[in-house]
């Protein structure tokens, strides 16, 4: 059988691969980039699937726009705008099926084979597949606690003249990096200072443990002038409060979303209507405050345990930030006191050892660091996280 040549650009996930190893029982596993199931709101999600169908049973049931269901628009404008994105319309909004149908219409829309685009090292690995299957050739962007380095960023702009740049600046996957307020007013200048399109990812901003993080690019837009016009702002429900909605959402200039919508219409027609409508009526019902403060809760007390855990039984011989939000501690093996320095090497040893992760090396789109891995808290409970971590350290 002959395939599209654009298949020879991607290789299967590497940590799809991985799940195939976890079937040995008692595993424990740092290795998803899951929501905890037993977080959802089962009781509100119920609620607003039996209101969907007694208030507006022949919409959620029926074909829809191909740019989303109307409530669900408008209530996503309203969300926004209570975390500080001022002056968006439900206009604006196109309803994907997840953000990662984002950025497969990001794919479809912009990138031509040979196109340069700018991402962060590393980066969210279904990004760089994504981006690679239409014939990106992908830059990386050096990131640091505080997000990506603009002086580096505004280098690879002027040398590369890509297509677009892709952040994702609040706790991004797999770095948890959160871009820091002066970073961020940075890159909206760089944006307009060389026309540049941002596109901003932002599936994990609402997952803060303590201060909430600096306003989103889109938010700040408002005081960069000609920024927004640069912009791209995708969102997403799936860590929040399902992932099972399969609900995102992408802003973004008229002609591009235009455009967008367009190439939606080849691919799925429309996302779910009924999940489209169970999701509007869960945002009217205000429900969602007391669910993020309860997710919330639980994830800060699950990374606090984890980083306590891997300074005390790796000490110098792993590096790490202690997140402030998201679901992933992102580490790097030092090598002191002769312990391992090859985070695939130490994914297999761990595999024997009872526990698993995520090496860091497929997250980069060129010249991977592999010292580096992925550690995910969010599923796993806080005695199971010790004894977990005692696991890895056993490993090295």
């Amino acid at each position: 059988m002959q395939f599209a040549d654009r298949l020879n650009n991607v290789e299967t996930s590497a940590i799809r691969e991985l799940f195939k190893l976890l079937g040995k029982p008692g595993i424990i596993s740092f290795a998803g980039g899951f929501p905890d199931s037993a977080l959802f709101d089962t009781e509100g999600i119920r609620e607003a699937v039996n209101a969907a169908l007694t208030e507006e049973p022949g919409a959620a049931l029926q074909y829809g726009a191909t740019e989303g269901y109307q409530p669900l628009r408008e209530q996503l404008a309203t969300f926004m705008a209570s975390k500080g994105s001022q002056g968006i319309a439900a206009s604006d909004i196109i309803v994907t099926t997840g953000s990662q149908q984002a950025l497969d219409l990001l794919g479809k829309t912009l990138i031509s084979p040979g196109d340069k685009v700018i991402v962060e090292g590393p980066t969210f690995l279904a990004t760089i597949q994504c981006f690679r299957l239409y014939g990106a050739q992908l830059i990386s962007a050096p990131v640091d606690g505080q997000g990506v380095d603009p002086d580096r960023l505004e280098q690879l702009i002027k040398e590369h003249k890509p297509k677009f740049v892709y952040l994702i600046p609040t706790f991004g996957n797999p770095s948890g990096a959160l871009l820091s307020l002066e970073r961020r007013r940075r890159v909206l200048e760089l944006a307009v200072k060389h026309n540049t399109l941002i596109v901003e990812d932002d599936p994990y901003g609402d997952l803060y443990f303590d201060a909430a993080p600096p306003p989103s690019l889109l938010a700040l837009s408002v005081n960069v002038p000609g920024s927004r016009e640069r912009l791209v702002h995708c969102g997403s429900l799936s860590k929040v409060l399902s992932p099972g909605l399969r609900v995102g959402w992408m802003l973004g200039p008229a002609e591009l979303l235009g455009k967008a919508t367009m190439c939606k219409q080849f691919s799925d027609a429309h996302t779910s209507t009924f999940s489209q409508s169970t999701a509007a009526m869960y945002l009217k019902a205000g429900r969602m405050p007391a669910t993020l403060a309860r997710v919330r809760a639980v994830y800060a007390e699950r990374a606090m345990t984890m980083g306590n855990a891997l300074r005390r039984e790796l000490g110098d011989a792993i590096e790490f930030v202690q997140p402030q939000g998201g679901l992933f501690v992102w580490a790097r093996l030092t090598g002191a006191r002769e312990k391992l320095v090859d985070g695939s090497l130490l994914a297999k040893r761990a595999i024997d050892k009872g526990v698993a992760f995520v090496p860091g090396a497929p997250f980069y789109a060129s010249n991977p660091d592999h010292a580096t891995l992925r550690l995910s808290f969010a599923t796993v409970g806080i005695e199971k996280i010790e004894e977990g971590i005692q696991r890895l350290a056993a490993a090295t």
